[in-house]
């Protein structure tokens, strides 16, 4: 669907759409927005313009770009200006390397990694769990 230009760059009137639908629920929190070839595609406009349109959202906070995820629709947007409706909790422990996590950090079975859980809730609703894994401090 092209955008009228309206004497604006192309990318905010693209920015500004896709603004409208994540904020009507179109595109809910958490979702996926379309991909950047989709949106070529519907916009009829460049990757380059569909990237600063997005970067546009990721900087109002509309928006969270996972590298070879895609852009999803932020759960953790500011409602109503200064008011987060959001909350992340985090813990961390020390567990013991499994075979998968042992081949990825180049450790033996069983050696010690710290792993790190993050979870967003939107309005009390768990939107999105985060779990990292690191070698300890002290063997780095």
């Amino acid at each position: 669907m092209p955008t009228p230009h309206y004497g604006q760059p192309r990318y905010r009137a693209i920015a500004d759409e896709l603004r409208k639908r994540i904020e009507s629920g179109t595109i809910p929190p958490g979702a996926l927005l379309p991909t950047e070839k989709a949106l070529t595609a519907e916009f009829r406009a460049s990757r380059g313009t569909i990237r600063q349109a997005i970067a546009v959202l990721r900087e109002a906070r509309l928006v969270a770009t996972e590298h070879g995820r895609g852009t999803y629709a932020n759960p953790s947007r500011p409602e109503g200006g200064s008011e987060e409706c959001f909350e992340t909790e985090t813990r961390q422990r020390q567990v013991d390397a499994d075979p998968e996590l042992a081949a990825l950090f180049a450790v033996e079975v069983g050696a010690s990694l710290v792993e790190q859980q993050s979870v967003v809730r939107t309005r009390g609703f768990v939107g999105k769990v985060v779990r990292t894994y690191q070698l300890p401090r002290a063997k780095r």
